[in-house]
C-alpha cells in the first residue's frame, strides 16, 4: 500500500496510463478481491494531517484485502484541479479522487451517484449541511461524499487583545467556550466600527480584494448578508437590485479601513499579515493560528476564532469543502463505496479532525461538537465556535444560490471583488459597475 505525493512527471504520465493497472473484478472480500485500487487525496496544508486519512484508508484495505495505492496531490499550482480534468478527459485514473467544491456539478456526467452510501451515513452522522447539499447533490443525486479533509469555515480569526484594546470588543465573552454565542450586537455595523478603530491604531483588518478564494469567500459572505444575489436560484440575473447596491455601499465604507494593497492579495497574504502581528482580524480557517502557534506563540495565545457579523439578511459564514468522488468509468466502484463509507465513520472523521489540529470541519450535523475544538489551544477553546456547533450562522459559499454553471464562473473570476474594487477604489459610478457585472453574467450564461 504505497503512499506518494504526485510530482509533475508522475502526474503527466500517470493520468494517461493508470487504467491499465486496474482490474475489473467485482468487490467481494478475499485476498486482493478488488484488485488494485487507487485513491487521490488532497495534500493537507497542516503538517501531519495526512497521516489520519492515510491510516483509515490503510486499515480498510488491510481488512478487505485490497491492494490500495494512496496518492496525496497538492492543490498548489492547481495540481488537484488539473488531475481531475486530465482524468475526466482520459476516462482513466484514480478510483476515488478528491475534487473541489464546484466539481460535482462540473463532472456530473462522469461521476457515480453515491446516494446508496450517503443515506446511511446521514442517518448515522446527521444531516449534511445545506451548503454541502447545494454543492454535492446535483439534480437530486449525491455525486460525492463530503470530504472531511480540507473542509473549512473561513470566519473571523481575531486578536483578543487588539480588538479589546482598540475596539472595545471582548471576543471571548461574545463567543464563550462551552456556551452559545452572545453575539446579538455583533453586526456588520459593529464590524465596520471595529475595522475603523483598529485601522486608526495601526492594525487594519486583513481582508483582501483579489480574485483568489479567501478574498472571494469574504466578499461573498458580506453580499449574502445583505441578500445581494447576482443571479438567483432560477438563473435570473438580479445584479441590479437594491440589495446589491446596499452591499456595494457597505464595502465602500469598509474599504478605507483595509490595507491599501488589498486588491493585489492572494490567499497567503492574510496569513502572513496575521502571523506577523500586523492585523487585528482576518477571515480564515485555523491555518494562520497553527503557523503562529509554531512560529509566533505570543500571537497564537491572543487568537480567537468565532462567528461572522450579521447583516440585514442574516449571519452568513463562508464555508468551502471538497468531495471524495468516484468516476463512473472506474472498475472498482463497489469497493470504492466501501472505502468511502469507512472514511466517513465517526471515529475516522474524529481522527482526521484531531490530526489537523481542528482545521477540518466535517459536514455532518452530529459531528460538530467533537472535543478537539474545545481542547485545542493556546488559548484553550480558541476553536470551540469554529465548527458552528450552535448553528449560529448560515454556512454558504460566494455566488450561491445561483445555478452551478453560473455560480462557479462568478466565483472563479472573483466578480464580486471586481465590483467592489471598481466602485469603492476606482470610483466608478454604481450604474456603470452594475452594467459591467450584468454583461459579465450574460457572457457566463453563453459559455
Amino acid at each position: 500500500m504505497a503512499r506518494s505525493k504526485v510530482n509533475r512527471r508522475r502526474f503527466v504520465a500517470g493520468t494517461a496510463a493508470l487504467s491499465s493497472a486496474l482490474l475489473a473484478a467485482p468487490f467481494v472480500r478475499g485476498a486482493h478481491a478488488a484488485g488494485k485500487m487507487t485513491i487521490g487525496f488532497w495534500d493537507h496544508w497542516v503538517p501531519g494531517a495526512n497521516k489520519a486519512v492515510e491510516a483509515a484508508a490503510k486499515a480498510w484495505a488491510e481488512k478487505e484485502k485490497v491492494d490500495l495505492q494512496i496518492d496525496f496531490i497538492t492543490s498548489q499550482g492547481n495540481k488537484l484541479i488539473l488531475t481531475a480534468a486530465a482524468e475526466a478527459q482520459a476516462r482513466s485514473g484514480h478510483d476515488i479522487l478528491a475534487i473541489g467544491s464546484w466539481d460535482c456539478a462540473r463532472y456530473s456526467d462522469q461521476l457515480a451517484p453515491v446516494d446508496d452510501i450517503m443515506a446511511p451515513l446521514i442517518k448515522q452522522n446527521g444531516e449534511a449541511s445545506a451548503i454541502t447539499q447545494y454543492l454535492g447533490k446535483i439534480d437530486g443525486k449525491w455525486l460525492g461524499v463530503p470530504a472531511t479533509t480540507g473542509a473549512q469555515f473561513k470566519g473571523p480569526t481575531s486578536r483578543i487583545d487588539l480588538l479589546k484594546q482598540h475596539a472595545g470588543i471582548d471576543v471571548q465573552a461574545m463567543y464563550p467556550v462551552g456556551s452559545p454565542p452572545k453575539a446579538d450586537a455583533w453586526t456588520l455595523d459593529a464590524f465596520l466600527k471595529a475595522a475603523a478603530a483598529c485601522h486608526k491604531a495601526g492594525f487594519p483588518f486583513g481582508i483582501g480584494l483579489g480574485t483568489t478564494a479567501d478574498s472571494v469567500d469574504t466578499c461573498g459572505a458580506i453580499f449574502q448578508s445583505f441578500g445581494a444575489e447576482l443571479v438567483n436560484a432560477k438563473g435570473d440575473i438580479t445584479v441590479k437590485s437594491d440589495n446589491v447596491k446596499k452591499a456595494l455601499d457597505y464595502w465602500k465604507q469598509l474599504v478605507p479601513y483595509l490595507p491599501a494593497d488589498a486588491p493585489s492579495w492572494d490567499d497567503a497574504t492574510n496569513n502572513k499579515m496575521f502571523v506577523a502581528g500586523k492585523t487585528a482580524l482576518i477571515m480564515n480557517p485555523p491555518s494562520a493560528w497553527a503557523v503562529a502557534r509554531r512560529d509566533k506563540p505570543d500571537v497564537a495565545e491572543q487568537t480567537w476564532h468565532h462567528g461572522m457579523a450579521a447583516g440585514p439578511a442574516g449571519r452568513y459564514g463562508p464555508f468551502t469543502t471538497q468531495f471524495w468522488a468516484i468516476w463512473n468509468f472506474g472498475k472498482n466502484q463497489s469497493a470504492a463505496k466501501s472505502l468511502l463509507t469507512a472514511l466517513s465513520q465517526p471515529d475516522a472523521i474524529e481522527s482526521m479532525v484531531k490530526a489537523s489540529a481542528g482545521y477540518d470541519n466535517p459536514a455532518f450535523a452530529n459531528l460538530k461538537t467533537l472535543k478537539v475544538w474545545a481542547e485545542e489551544g493556546p488559548p484553550k477553546g480558541t476553536l470551540y465556535h469554529y465548527s458552528n456547533p450552535f448553528n449560529h450562522q448560515i454556512l454558504s459559499i460566494a455566488a450561491a444560490p445561483a445555478p452551478h454553471k453560473i455560480a462557479v464562473q462568478i466565483y472563479r473570476h472573483g466578480l464580486q471583488t471586481q465590483m467592489v474594487v471598481r466602485y469603492a477604489i476606482k470610483g466608478e459610478p454604481m450604474d456603470k459597475v452594475l452594467g459591467f457585472a450584468a454583461n459579465e453574467l450574460e457572457g457566463y450564461m453563453r459559455t
